[in-house]
């Protein structure tokens, strides 16, 4: 009886062709991104100085910073949007971009007159970039999740946080073509506020939101 059962669930079964999960999550990212420069280019428009912008170091720091942690997270969630699946050898990664934009910062900080430290640090926007970040990352965030309802990760809580932080990161870069800010400390801070805030929601979230 329980073979017959058995042989009954398992006879249409189909095999996953390869790439599904990662293509999956791919396609969530951008269907989030897309929304995300839909909200900033209608609700606060791109940088009017974008083709001189782009000449400057510090708008490539930025956008590589936040997009470091978008793919970083991707790459996380991946593995964990797998049964049993671990991300234990790529989480380290994540302390790469976090120690560049902090040696960044300490040698932009260490090279200015004391008196510039200040704007270095606190820019024009420092008290409502990083809600304007969370903001961009909300529909990262959702596609994120919906993507891994639809998948079998058995560890929801560090699954929803790594979604987070990769919307986190996602967020940011879509707000940095906006943000006039120039300053690595700014960006080591208020950035880095901006894209954990997601983490820890998808972090506390995380169990209620992936439950199988």
């Amino acid at each position: 009886m329980t073979d017959d059962l058995i042989d009954r669930l398992s006879g249409d079964l189909r095999p996953v062709r390869g790439g599904a999960v990662t293509a999956r999550l791919l396609i969530a990212l951008g269907v989030g991104i897309a929304v995300a420069l839909a909200g900033v280019g209608l609700g606060l428009g791109f940088r009017r100085d974008m083709g001189e912008a782009m000449g400057s170091m510090m708008f490539w720091m930025k956008l590589t910073y936040a997009l470091a942690f978008a793919v970083l997270g991707v790459w996380c969630v991946e593995r964990l949007a797998r049964p049993v699946g671990s991300a234990s050898r790529r989480l380290p990664w994540l302390a790469a971009p976090a120690a560049a934009i902090l040696v960044l910062a300490i040698v932009q900080l260490a090279r200015a007159p004391a008196a510039a430290w200040r704007p270095l640090i606190m820019g024009h926007s420092a008290m409502i970039c990083p809600w304007l970040i969370l903001a961009a990352a909300v529909p990262v965030f959702v596609a994120l999740i919906w993507a891994l309802r639809g998948l079998a990760p058995t560890r929801p809580r560090l699954a929803g946080g790594m979604a987070g932080l990769a919307a986190g990161g996602a967020g940011a870069a879509v707000y940095a073509l906006h943000c006039p800010e120039a300053g690595a400390p700014f960006v080591a801070i208020w950035y880095s506020l901006g894209l954990l805030s997601p983490y820890v929601i998808g972090i506390i979230a995380g169990p209620r939101l992936l439950r199988w």
